[in-house]
């Protein structure tokens, strides 16, 4: 299989699909870690990719646990639609020695099922935002009939977000209602160790990479309740909060090889430990101690750890075009609060390549959300999801992605 045949369809297959796939993954995951820019072959590369994704998630049949609720209980619109973007460049530092600086987005989540629905007292609006600046190399030295590849990189971290919704507070004389708002940003550090293994006259890859746990440290926001009457010291104005939070660790095997002239299969496992985010209390600055009892307010995902596997092939049909095509599954990470449930997806990518120093990619895909409810949980003893209940069907999902790479 000759090399520019090979470099086309890891082009095709596995950076293209990749985009979507993980954007579509549990959790709050949205690019996710991707350093397949690191294995590219020219001495320089430079590659920005973008994907849309598009989910169809609609909620039924809700339940609120507001008196006064009012408003939609089928057909609510869960999802917005939202953008990936991936940018980043490899160069060749030494004779066995690669390194690659990259910015992505890896986490995220946009729900917006608005204020007139039953269960606003749930959710008007929550958008989490993610910035991720990474470095990463690799030395490679002879093993076999191939090359063994250490691999090692750090990177800085950015998360920031809010959620609105309806505050219901009853008292003797009455229900006051208002929206609230928190804000919320922190930041940290995490680093990635991994091995892969080339043999590059069959095309054949494996690695498998490890990137670490990043601690926020102290998540720092406001948190706003002055459409509220002030009953007690954090209603009725703005509060400064602090909670903590980690984003989750991850382990992922990739594995590709020729099979035949022209013709490339590949597939990835990936773990990533979700469950590290579980109810995330927010208490006044300055309060000695949060607890769940004396909490302002928290943010309850329940999380269990997200799998991802995907498989596909690819064929090159010429040395400018090829294509390919992937199945990924993913296991949800819901626990039955919230909407994430396992999704199905179908990708289809192709690559063109009009000379040896660009190549331009686009990729789509299809897929199944699968169905589900949410409603009351246990944790530890205490009651979540006890605001509102609602089901769910098997929505669709769809994306597109598109990158281009210069290389020389």
């Amino acid at each position: 299989m000759r090399k520019t045949l090979v470099t086309a369809l890891v082009g095709a297959g596995c950076v293209s699909m990749a985009s979507v796939g993980s954007a579509l993954a549990g959790g709050l995951e949205r690019g996710g870690y991707n350093i397949d820019l690191l294995f590219d072959p020219s001495r320089f590369a430079a590659d920005a990719t973008a994907a849309y994704i598009m989910p169809q998630r609609e909620l039924n049949n809700v339940v609120s646990a507001n008196p006064l609720a009012s408003g939609a209980t089928d057909g609510v619109r869960d999802t917005e639609d939202y953008w990936v973007p991936r940018i980043g460049m490899k160069f060749g530092a030494a004779e066995a020695v690669d390194c690659m600086i990259d910015y992505s987005q890896p986490w995220g989540a946009h729900s917006a099922p608005g204020a007139d629905w039953v269960g606003a007292n749930n959710n008007i609006e929550t958008k989490v935002n993610s910035d991720n600046y990474a470095a990463t190399c690799s030395y490679r030295t002879d093993l076999g009939k191939g090359q063994i590849r250490f691999i090692g990189g750090a990177f800085y971290q950015e998360v920031d977000g809010f959620k609105e919704r309806l505050v219901v507070v009853p008292t003797p004389i009455g229900i006051f209602t208002g929206n609230g708002r928190l804000e919320l940003g922190g930041d940290g550090v995490g680093w990635r160790a991994g091995v892969a293994y080339e043999i590059e006259e069959i095309a054949f890859r494996a690695s498998l990479v490890y990137n670490s746990e990043v601690d926020l440290g102290d998540i720092t926001g406001t948190l706003d309740l002055t459409q509220l009457p002030p009953l007690n010291p954090i209603l009725g104005r703005v509060t400064d909060v602090v909670g903590t939070a980690s984003m989750p660790q991850s382990v992922e095997l990739k594995v590709q090889s020729g099979i035949a002239p022209g013709w490339l299969a590949f597939g990835s496992v990936k773990w990533v430990d979700w469950s590290v985010l579980q109810s995330i209390l927010f208490c006044p600055v300055g309060q000695p101690t949060c607890t769940p009892t004396n909490r302002a307010t928290s943010l309850d995902l329940l999380y269990r750890d997200g799998w991802t596997v995907q498989a596909g092939i690819g064929h090159a049909f010429t040395d400018k075009l090829s294509g390919a095509a992937s199945i990924t599954w993913d296991r949800g990470t819901s626990t039955g609060l919230g909407t994430q449930t396992d999704t199905w997806l179908l990708s289809a990518g192709g690559s063109y390549t009009p000379n040896q120093n660009l190549e331009f990619r686009l990729g789509g895909s299809v897929g199944i959300l699968t169905s589900g409810s949410s409603g009351v949980v246990e944790s530890d003893g205490i009651s979540y999801g006890t605001d509102v209940a609602y089901d769910f069907g098997d929505d669709l999902v769809s994306a597109v992605s598109g990158s281009v790479k210069l290389k020389f």
